[in-house]
């Protein structure tokens, strides 16, 4: 098992990352800050990503021996990590303290003898997927990539998860909330982290500034009236944590509980400077 993550340095728009065995320069849009590292240390890589203003871009690999997948174990997870396309790793240490909250949330209600079920949409490799199966569960990981699913299985492998009961289903995230509605099923936890801009399992296109609110009101009626928490976290410009809290203020009703709105950050080996990577808002039911 190789060693976990580090964001080693931020700055010039990038990051320096450490991922397992390998080191990593990435594009990072946020970073607008100077580096604290030499360009000596920042020029000691095994790969780097650039990105092409369309969005994908190319990875230039400077250690010819370096693997095509490898596993780092972080967040209390043992996760797959792949160069892809468009620069991810499968891995987002963003999320790490919403796993623990959906980890701890859950275990704690398989403790009181309570099922939990629990939807993940836009569930790409599956961190939060498994730190809901890690707590007791009943998940059901949604994801209109058939690529992206078989990457989370494979991390539900790699967590000797296997005996935990995960639905992994290849789907258009709307068009399954629809039809949960008609099947009147209802979720104790609800992990929406939607793209700025996507395509269904038959190429239906997704656009979080067109069809957020609308998917929104549909997840509002397949709440357990007893439902636990709703998560919405996003890297979309504009998206807000008081933005996003907002948003789930119709979906909650008027359950008690409260909000833990926050940017999302990645610190410089743990205690630097935190790099802003995203916004969540987590609802917490009393």
């Amino acid at each position: 098992m190789s060693s976990s993550y580090i964001l080693i340095d931020s700055g010039n728009f990038q990051k320096l990352e450490q991922v397992g065995p390998y080191r990593i320069v990435r594009p990072s849009p946020q970073a607008v800050w100077s580096p604290r590292l030499s360009n000596e240390a920042w020029e000691r890589v095994d790969a780097r990503f650039h990105r092409f203003s369309g969005g994908d871009g190319k990875w230039t690999v400077l250690n010819k021996s370096m693997k095509k997948t490898w596993t780092i174990h972080y967040g209390g997870l043992n996760l797959q990590i792949e160069l892809t396309d468009f620069g991810h790793l499968g891995l987002f240490p963003e999320q790490v303290t919403n796993w623990q909250r959906i980890r701890n949330l859950c275990a704690d209600r398989t403790r009181d003898g309570l099922e939990t079920r629990v939807l993940n949409l836009f569930a790409y490799t599956g961190g939060s997927s498994l730190a809901s199966a890690q707590g007791g569960a009943k998940v059901f990981h949604i994801d209109a990539s058939k690529t992206s699913v078989a990457w989370a299985r494979t991390n539900a492998e790699l967590n000797n998860l296997d005996d935990k009961e995960v639905h992994w289903l290849i789907d258009d995230v709307q068009k399954f909330a629809q039809r949960e509605v008609r099947r009147n099923r209802k979720y104790h936890g609800i992990i929406l982290d939607p793209p700025s801009f996507g395509r269904g399992a038959k190429g239906e296109v997704w656009k979080i500034e067109e069809h957020l609110i609308a998917l929104l009101e549909i997840l509002r009626e397949i709440l357990d009236p007893e439902f636990k928490f709703i998560i919405l976290s996003s890297h979309s410009h504009g998206y807000t944590p008081l933005a996003m809290q907002n948003l789930l203020y119709p979906v909650i009703g008027d359950a008690k509980g409260r909000f833990i709105s926050e940017e999302m950050v990645v610190k410089e080996n743990e205690n630097g400077r935190s790099l802003p990577s995203g916004a969540s808002c987590f609802f917490l039911r009393d």
